[in-house]
């Protein structure tokens, strides 16, 4: 008997107690306009009615599978959906969320068109709006303002510039990286993984998933999508590429987040040469021994890589703009860690 044709997406859902939110996850994922996919649900040990719909939906819908594993939380749900994913591309999708109908082939005609591509995301739109806070409006704005690869390497180490369940990622790319639980955000882990290693990620700029904003979400609930647990991912990566060849840096920045990323770096055996600020209380002094200079004076100390360690997007675009008149090359001569 004949195999199965190979689809071109495998779509990897894994959901935990999502019987509020799945129907209308589903649905939306049925009226894409590509067609050539398949629906990988993992049911993650739910206890709701969240398995009933699935085994609804996969009895109504062939594309759609249900694999059903005991409780081990997301890394290990997706790891297990992933060995079940046939596709030529895996999107990401959260039970919580829907997607545009034409994400997929949006995202699929970028991944086949430019064979340098490892992985797409694209831009989001945060729902229920009446209830968003104001930071989460600034953090859709600063995510839709990436739209090539070259921002998405730009922006990676303020914070993951992509959310997660917008991404499309070669079937081949992800299976030899895969996914890892390591006490800090696994999908932020792996976009800076596969960006230390060279590869490159796009963007469909424009808003292809809706984004479901609440209380009950994980990266609002577990610890390991904590502040702290994204700095130290940050350091990390930092620490090995980066960093990798020095185990000194020059630092734009000693306010709260500043402070943070310091301390996470020396755990990696990384500290300031110099630290660069604009309070003149604190310039003339040394902090941790390292001297406390105003910016103009980067250009008379070593060139160390450069870490620009300061929150709120307009000051770092001044920043941006003042060290490109001092020959600063982003990614290059220094990066922006916020």
């Amino acid at each position: 008997m004949d195999s199965p044709p190979t689809p071109l997406v495998s779509i990897l859902v894994p959901f935990f107690q999502a019987q509020a939110t799945l129907a209308a996850c589903l649905r939306s994922i049925s009226r894409q306009t590509l067609t050539d996919w398949e629906c990988v649900l993992v049911d993650d040990g739910s206890t709701d009615a969240g398995p009933a719909i699935a085994a609804r939906f996969a009895t109504e819908e062939p594309r759609i599978r249900v694999v059903t594993t005991a409780h081990r939380g997301l890394v290990a749900a997706l790891s297990n959906g992933l060995a079940h994913c046939a596709g030529r591309h895996v999107a990401r999708m959260d039970a919580d969320d829907l997607m545009h109908r034409r994400r997929l082939r949006e995202q699929a005609e970028l991944l086949e068109g430019d064979p340098d591509l490892s992985a797409v995301g694209c831009h989001v739109r945060v729902f229920p709006r009446a209830t968003l806070s104001d930071g989460a409006r600034a953090y859709e704005s600063w995510l839709n303002a990436s739209r090539s690869p070259e921002c998405v390497r730009r922006e990676a180490f303020v914070e993951c510039p992509l959310a997660h369940p917008s991404w499309m990622i070669r079937k081949d790319v992800l299976a030899a990286h895969g996914y890892r639980d390591v006490g800090w955000p696994e999908d932020y882990d792996l976009l800076l993984r596969l960006l230390g290693q060279g590869h490159r990620i796009g963007v469909v700029p424009r808003r292809r998933l809706c984004w479901r904003d609440r209380p009950e979400r994980l990266w609002r609930t577990a610890p390991e999508y904590g502040q702290d647990r994204f700095t130290a991912c940050k350091a990390f990566h930092l620490s090995t590429t980066f960093l990798a060849a020095t185990d000194r840096y020059n630092l734009w920045g000693y306010g709260s987040t500043g402070r943070a990323l310091r301390q996470a770096l020396e755990l990696h055996g990384k500290r300031p040469s110099h630290i660069v600020e604009l309070h003149p209380g604190r310039l003339g002094n040394r902090i941790h021994g390292a001297p406390v200079i105003p910016p103009a004076q980067l250009r008379d100390v070593d060139r160390d890589p450069l870490l620009v360690s300061v929150a709120g997007v307009p000051q770092r675009e001044l920043i941006r703009a003042a060290l490109a008149k001092m020959g600063f090359r982003e990614t290059v001569d220094y990066f922006c860690a916020a």
